[in-house]
């Protein structure tokens, strides 16, 4: 392997360690399916369009990190501030299978590992933060973008380290496990700042123009800190 890139290529983890993520990516996609017909609606039917498009063209765009390490955007987090978690996993998931049949970019073999990583662990993981934080921060253009920024940048570390775990489990070459995940967290940090950087500005922008096409500020626009006994007791003095 000459380099380590987000797209495992086929080979690098043993068909029987692959076989587990496929049947992983198989049941989240038909949950995904299920519970993403409650949300689209023609609103958001054509910004999933517009949002695969969009992680299918930056996704494209390989870049050097450091020397013998190349990376990618992943897009989750992105899809999961506009278009939701179930659709966004969809949107994710699309890109991939594409991009793997049509452009030999992830090995056939190694597909189930890449919509397991990318697209329903890197999408879980982008969603709980974007749900945690947007619980914090103001909802607002500048708080989603905050919290776009951040949960990219976890996001595509937590996605890159579940593969390290996957090669620790089957992994053919002879690099050493300490390599690997010495190499995955530290390029895709950089990866992750870019992607958020990048992520941020645009969901900002929609935010700006749109925010009714924003689903991460119609979800939870009406979240509300928890009430405390303290909070209660001071609401009822006279």
């Amino acid at each position: 392997m000459n380099g380590v890139a987000m797209h495992i290529a086929n080979g690098i983890v043993n068909a029987q360690v692959s076989a587990d993520p496929a049947a992983v990516a198989a049941a989240a996609l038909a949950i995904c399916v299920w519970r993403g017909r409650a949300d689209l609606d023609d609103r958001l039917a054509p910004m999933a369009g517009l949002v695969a498009a969009f992680i299918f063209a930056v996704q494209m765009l390989n870049f050097q990190v450091l020397p013998g390490v190349s990376g990618h955007l992943l897009g989750g987090t992105l899809a999961v501030v506009l278009v939701g978690p179930w659709v966004g996993a969809l949107c994710v998931s699309t890109v991939l299978i594409i991009q793997c049949l049509l452009f030999a970019d992830g090995g056939l073999t190694a597909l189930g590992l890449n919509i397991t990583n990318m697209a329903v662990i890197g999408t879980a993981a982008g969603y709980l933060l974007v749900a945690g934080l947007l619980r914090l921060l103001p909802k607002t253009p500048r708080g989603v973008a905050v919290t776009t920024f951040i949960a990219s940048i976890v996001s595509v570390v937590v996605a890159s380290q579940a593969f390290v775990l996957e090669y620790a489990l089957g992994g053919t070459t002879q690099l050493s496990l300490a390599t690997i995940a010495g190499s995955m967290a530290g390029a895709h940090i950089l990866i992750g700042i870019g992607e958020g950087l990048i992520a941020a500005v645009t969901v900002a922008t929609v935010a700006r123009v749109r925010p009714d096409l924003v689903y991460a500020l119609r979800r939870f626009r009406n979240a509300r800190p928890a009430v405390t006994p303290a909070t209660k007791t001071v609401g009822v003095q006279a």
